[in-house]
């Protein structure tokens, strides 16, 4: 699994955290002093790349949370197969199947063979993100 270590005090709104085994981007973040002897609290809400679920963690600042480490690669659109796509990478020339991404419906109706897009490699997953240039 791809994924780096930091504490929650480092992290900030925009940043991503896994949560739940889920990795999330982060939408809000706030921090809480408590009393004497307590220590500082974070309260994150963060909403999963892939779920699209809304998650949140409440944790003292200084703890050690995971960080998805997210590749960014180019591919080309090979086969549209319904809800799939065949996407074949530009670097490496793997082909794999991707979801088609349902948060988007303007991407949806771009998403055709020949069209290259950029796609993240999260925690081992991969999830168009757009769409880059068109070739033909």
């Amino acid at each position: 699994m791809s994924v780096n270590y930091a504490t929650l005090g480092e992290l900030k709104k925009g940043s991503y955290i896994v949560i739940d085994g889920e990795p999330c981007r982060i939408v809000e973040i706030s921090r809480a002093k408590t009393g004497k002897h307590g220590s500082a609290k974070a309260h994150v809400v963060a909403i999963g790349i892939f779920s699209g679920q809304k998650k949140t963690l409440v944790a003292p600042v200084d703890t050690r949370v995971q960080v998805p480490i997210i590749e960014k690669r180019l591919g080309q659109i090979l086969a549209d197969m319904g809800d799939m796509l065949q996407i074949m990478d530009l670097e490496t020339y793997d082909t794999f199947e991707v979801e088609k991404p349902s948060d988007d419906p303007n991407l949806v109706q771009k998403l055709q063979p020949g069209v290259t897009v950029e796609y993240w490699l999260i925690m081992g997953r991969p999830k168009i993100i757009r769409i880059r240039e068109r070739s033909a």
